[in-house]
């Protein structure tokens, strides 16, 4: 039986998106019967093979003895399945073995994979994300003996890029890359925090490190990007190692490796210097992929909220799923979740339209909607969780139901791939004041489009917001970055509300009661951030 959650991606994919059309045009043409059957076997593979394990291998975790790393005992096996049934290759290029399907397709993976076990489908995801740097970034040579046993899976990819010292800040980094005189380098220093930097479902791990040459000018601007394998050609070890994996609040099946680079013999991908530049797209790729995380963890909070409701009786002998206030909990987690889902599509869909077509709008739009989805969305995650633990009570509070669970590997998802007040920062000064604010504009023009007059007020308010933020950002930069997270904020829920309104004038038969429970009840909190940036700014 198909999910809730399958069902609404298939819906927000064919109805609302418009993925069938994209690719029709692109002359690959995806039918709206083709997009539900990939969705609906991805959803049976992740609630088949992925979730029954999911507590277990909370239980289990990641483990460290002697220089070795183990995942929990289940993810071997079921990363096998992974591999067998290419989910990997999905929307990778076929140049590389990849099936070459739309991110868009992708996407919906990543959240139903996520939903299920956030812990395994980290590993995934990271590859995803060294395969699109790759794709764009290494030499025919390179791409030949990398990327077809990372697309097929056989390969992991784990990105390198925090130190003990170097955090957000990356133009700090002390890791080193000295010249072998035969084209290659060795890299010596310490990354923490790698993501499934060391584990035993593959034999190889394709590490993407950034470094320091010896004459590089200091700053971000003297990073390179290399990238060394586990296993070195000739198929000896290289000299790094994972010295340690850290004990962490959530996500305990996903290992969160101290990897030492001794020497490890590397080679340079791009430009000297550049490699910043060569890793914000798999940097990009990943904040959509976190983004949808926080999607995730919203929708498995939901799953598990919504079973124990209908079953758990109290007050008069109903199930509490009728009682007026968990009703109100119920749906604002649908309605979030609902709105989070499209969200990304929406973004997912810019990234389909700007690689098959080279818009340069839809470019222009999905670097606007980048982090408003991975921080809107991951913040929402959070409190969906949190809510999800509500709902069951006391028994929230227990493990056994699970619902702690998806609170504690939520609580990750703001953090890591770049802080949400980063994001907020990102968002201000690199995307709305960069271009005197006319991306936003541009979206706020068709979000006013629509005929609900409660958007079109709400728009009209982030206008006039936006305005407020761009004149204070030419004179007080700090000011204008002090209000910048709840600015985000309110263009998250603004956006939100838009996305429930195009599905219920598609189908409100089936989304026209949860967006009219946005609209009246949720939308307002655009306006209260809004309110918050203008007593901010005015004092």
């Amino acid at each position: 039986m198909t999910s809730t959650a399958a069902t609404d991606l298939i819906f927000g994919l064919t109805r609302v998106v418009g993925l069938p059309a994209l690719t029709e045009k692109a002359g690959a043409p995806l039918g709206a019967e083709d997009i539900a059957q990939i969705i609906t076997e991805a959803d049976r593979f992740c609630t088949e093979v992925l979730q029954p394990d999911a507590l277990a291998a909370d239980r289990a975790g990641a483990t460290y003895a002697n220089g070795l790393v183990k995942t929990p005992p289940t993810y071997p096996a079921a990363y096998a399945k992974w591999v067998e049934g290419g989910w990997q290759s999905l929307s990778a290029p076929e140049a590389h073995g990849g099936q070459g399907l739309p991110a868009a397709l992708w996407t919906a993976m990543v959240e139903l994979g996520m939903a299920a076990d956030a812990s395994f489908m980290l590993g995934p995801l990271l590859t995803a994300g060294a395969i699109e740097c790759l794709v764009h970034y290494a030499t025919p040579d390179q791409a030949a003996k990398w990327l077809p046993k990372m697309v097929s899976g056989e390969w992991t990819g784990a990105m390198c890029l925090t130190e003990p010292n170097a955090g957000s800040d990356l133009g700090v980094l002390r890791t080193r890359a000295e010249p072998l005189g035969n084209g290659k380098y060795a890299l010596h220093g310490q990354k923490i925090f790698i993501t499934w930097g060391e584990h035993d479902c593959t034999d190889n791990i394709v590490y993407l490190v950034l470094a320091r040459l010896p004459d590089a000018p200091p700053g971000s601007k003297g990073i390179s990007l290399f990238v060394a394998t586990k296993l070195k050609e000739d198929g000896s070890r290289n000299d790094l190692r994972c010295g340690g994996i850290e004990h962490k609040l959530g996500i305990h099946g996903s290992p969160t490796c101290v990897m030492l680079f001794e020497g490890a013999e590397a080679e340079m991908v791009g430009q000297p210097n550049r490699g910043l530049n060569a890793m914000f797209a798999m940097m990009n790729n990943a904040r959509l992929g976190v983004g949808t995380q926080g999607v995730a963890h919203g929708a498995a909070s939901l799953r598990l909220a919504e079973a124990y409701a209908a079953e758990r009786i109290q007050g008069g002998g109903k199930p509490i799923a009728e009682h007026p206030d968990v009703q109100r909990m119920l749906m604002e987690m649908r309605a979030v979740t609902l709105a989070g889902r499209l969200m990304a599509l929406e973004t997912a869909i810019c990234v389909d339209r700007h690689a098959l077509f080279g818009d340069t709008a839809a470019q222009a739009r999905q670097a606007l909607l980048t982090p408003i989805l991975k921080a809107w969305c991951t913040d929402r995650g959070v409190e969906t969780a949190s809510t999800g633990v509500q709902v069951h009570g006391g028994m929230g509070f227990i493990e056994e139901t699970g619902a702690a669970r998806m609170l504690r590997d939520a609580r990750i998802a703001p953090i890591y791939e770049g802080t949400n007040g980063i994001q907020a920062i990102d968002l201000v000064v690199r995307k709305v004041a960069k271009d005197g604010g006319a991306e936003m504009r541009d979206l706020l023009a068709e979000v006013k489009r629509n005929p609900d007059a409660r958007l079109r007020a709400a728009a009209e308010r982030m206008e006039a917001a936006t305005a407020l933020v761009l004149e204070t950002q030419g004179r007080d930069a700090a000011a204008a970055e002090s209000v910048a997270v709840p600015y985000l904020e309110a263009a998250g829920w603004l956006v939100g509300g838009w996305m429930l309104a195009r599905a219920a004038a598609e189908d409100g038969a089936r989304y026209g009661a949860l967006a009219e429970f946005y609209l009246r009840r949720l939308l307002p909190r655009s306006g209260g951030r809004i309110a918050e940036i203008e007593g901010a700014l005015a004092a």
